[in-house]
């Protein structure tokens, strides 16, 4: 069982990494999160992207996926709610008055499960992510190798797996880079409303993919 070939796990790997290079609303919310909170804020959002997408695995792995997928109301029904939730955060940052940024609120240890639950969210309420694992994961299934339904957890835990070795850098150095200047107001005030800002355009680019 799970018997593959040197080729084929390297040939997996590195479209895994190049997977969790790219960038999209996960590594936004986590890096928004990180420049916002701190190293601690932005373990949260990882914490909560990594399992949503967790979900995606399970779901494509129990052959959900192909339900939004192929279905025009649910792929719709997913893609406007997590749509609309990106904006809603955005407008949130936005109406912000940059406090969220100064120092004395990123030594306070910020509250882990409201990070969390948002990074869960995101992740959940992207179809592109449901469609994306029902398209990717199938292509490294080989027959013999164990059942269907195994492969496709495995390969998809993989890639979480390979999240957690590139995506905590990311957060700490996210954190270094924007310490120092945590207890400028105004630089608060502009990340808030840079934040917003992205956070709105994911949410706008989201509402306007098609299946």
């Amino acid at each position: 069982m799970f018997d593959y070939s040197f080729l084929h796990w390297t040939t997996f790997f590195v479209a895994a990494v190049l997977l969790n290079l790219s960038p999209g609303p996960d590594i936004a919310f986590i890096l928004g999160q990180t420049v916002r909170g701190g190293r601690k804020s932005g373990f949260a959002a990882m914490a909560g992207i990594w399992t949503g997408a967790f979900g995606h695995v399970v779901l494509a792995a129990a052959g959900l996926s192909a339900v939004i997928a192929t279905s025009a109301i649910a792929f719709s029904f997913v893609k406007w709610v997590g749509a609309a939730y990106l904006i809603w955060l955005g407008i949130a940052a936005l109406r912000s008055s940059g406090g969220s940024f100064t120092s004395e609120d990123v030594t306070a240890s910020p509250d882990f499960f409201p990070i969390f639950r948002q990074g869960v969210i995101v992740a959940l309420m992207n179809p592109k992510v449901a469609v994306f694992f029902l398209a990717f994961l199938p292509q490294f299934v080989v027959v013999g190798a164990g059942p269907v339904w195994a492969q496709l957890f495995l390969h998809g835990s993989l890639i979480i797996v390979v999240a957690a070795a590139i995506e905590p850098p990311l957060v700490i150095l996210g954190d270094r880079l924007t310490t120092a200047l945590r207890n400028n107001k105004r630089f608060g005030m502009w990340l808030d409303r840079s934040l917003g800002a992205i956070f709105i355009a994911l949410g706008v680019r989201l509402a306007l993919e098609e299946r």
